[in-house]
């Protein structure tokens, strides 16, 4: 920026109507002092000088002689001589001009002169007093510029600053979302992972479970059909017998179906199944007893494939707790227990 520039941005502002103002104060000062100048004038007029001078002639003239009468001749004279003309006198001096002596002044005149002197300080004060107040102005707005600036200079500053920390911040922001990203990705095919290894867990747990089952199943099959054989076997015993036949070996070799009716009269009074039941789902449970009919283990033998019903026929034996006892108070160990709708509640 010009130097000019610079002098004319931090000059004191021009108040509105101040040269006006001072030029009609000084016109009228000037009347004032050009009225007091004149009367002074008029009463210290000077009076005219007195000159004084003697003049002198050259040659003499004489008055001119009356006007001769007519007089008789006279007789003839003699001839009188030549007169000789007089010298000239000296020049005379040159008039001395007598300088008039000024009077002393009056006291309107040293009043006058102390008013004009007064209005002259007084011109000088107000002269001073407004050139210190433009002064005092000019300082005023150089510091009131000077604050503005630092004042600025401190908000640019500032803004610099915090466009640095945000800047900061957003890099540490992207730096931690990226490492959440890599973070949350790593955990996600972890999880992937994990998930695959839980699946294939349960796969080759699930294939284990179902070739159990299915070995289970088999089992079981086969011992339910050895024990329908053995029910098959005492049926046929019983019903080949003669009257007078005891029955010993019958009743020795399996339960009969007094005792098989009064098993299923107790289980039907502990089974509890509200749902629709399609079908004849058929459950199988063999049972571990006590010497006093109390139920020790029971085992799924077969399931019926409705879950409903293989609960409710668990239930049953669990509120049963003890299974009733044959004649003679014989126990059959261990018992399967066969629950079926039809065979149950005749459906």
């Amino acid at each position: 920026m010009p130097a000019a520039d610079t002098r004319q941005e931090f000059a004191p502002p021009h108040t509105p109507g101040m040269l006006r103002a001072l030029v009609l104060a000084l016109l009228a000062h000037a009347a004032l002092v050009a009225v007091l100048a004149i009367g002074v004038a008029w009463k210290r007029e000077l009076p005219p000088a007195t000159v004084e001078a003697e003049l002198w002639s050259a040659i003499p003239q004489e008055a001119a002689p009356p006007p001769l009468e007519e007089t008789p001749p006279e007789p003839e004279t003699a001839p009188q001589p030549e007169v000789k003309p007089l010298p000239e006198p000296p020049a005379p001096p040159p008039p001395v001009v007598k300088q008039a002596v000024p009077e002393a002044p009056s006291k309107a005149d040293i009043a006058l002169a102390k008013e004009k002197e007064r209005l002259l300080e007084e011109q000088k004060a107000k002269e001073l007093q407004a050139k210190q107040e433009l002064e005092r102005k000019a300082l005023e707005k150089r510091q009131l510029e000077q604050a503005a600036k630092e004042k600025l200079d401190k908000e640019r500053a500032a803004q610099a600053k915090l466009k640095e920390q945000q800047e900061k911040d957003k890099l540490a922001k992207d730096k931690a979302a990226r490492e959440a990203k890599e973070k949350a990705d790593k955990a996600e095919k972890a999880k992937k992972a994990e998930a695959a290894d839980k699946a294939k867990a349960a796969e080759a747990a699930k294939q284990k479970a179902e070739k159990v089952a299915k070995e289970e199943a088999k089992r079981a099959e086969q011992e339910r059909q050895q024990q329908l054989n053995r029910l098959t076997g005492l049926a046929g015993a019983a019903g080949s017998g003669s009257a007078n036949s005891t029955g010993t070996a019958a009743k020795s070799s399996g339960p009969g179906a007094n005792y098989l009716g009064k098993v299923r009269s107790a289980v039907k009074r502990n089974i509890t199944f509200a749902d629709t039941i399609v079908g004849d789902p058929t459950t199988e449970i063999e049972v571990s007893l006590s010497s006093t009919g109390e139920i020790l283990t029971k085992r799924f033998v077969k399931r019926s494939g409705n879950k409903a019903w293989d609960e409710a026929a668990e239930k049953a034996l669990d509120k049963l707790q003890k299974i009733p006892l044959d004649e003679g108070g014989k126990v059959w160990t261990p018992l399967v227990i066969v629950f079926s709708p039809q065979a149950l509640f005749g459906q």
